[in-house]
């Protein structure tokens, strides 16, 4: 970690409700492998076991973990250079 720009970070947004459902919001920023990449993820509240009566900090943590797992195995890819 000797630069604080090679750092991966997740920042917590906001809390939206779509419908019936709620999410955290969180932008994700990091450089790998001279890479730089940014995204969103949401995460469904009620996914993460957590009820929306409970306490701030327990539901972003609970849904920063989820999305972070779940970022950190996703596999991506390209949009039309599949037929390349």
């Amino acid at each position: 970690m000797k630069d604080l720009a090679e750092n991966n970070l997740i920042r917590f947004k906001n809390i939206s409700k779509k419908k019936e459902t709620m999410y955290a919001n969180f932008k994700v920023k990091g450089v790998r492998s001279g890479v730089n990449f940014s995204a969103s993820i949401s995460v469904d509240i009620s996914a993460a076991e957590v009820h929306p009566g409970d306490v701030l900090e327990k539901i972003i943590e609970e849904c920063a973990r989820i999305g972070a797992k779940e970022f950190a195995k996703a596999e991506f890819q390209f949009e039309g250079l599949s037929s390349i």
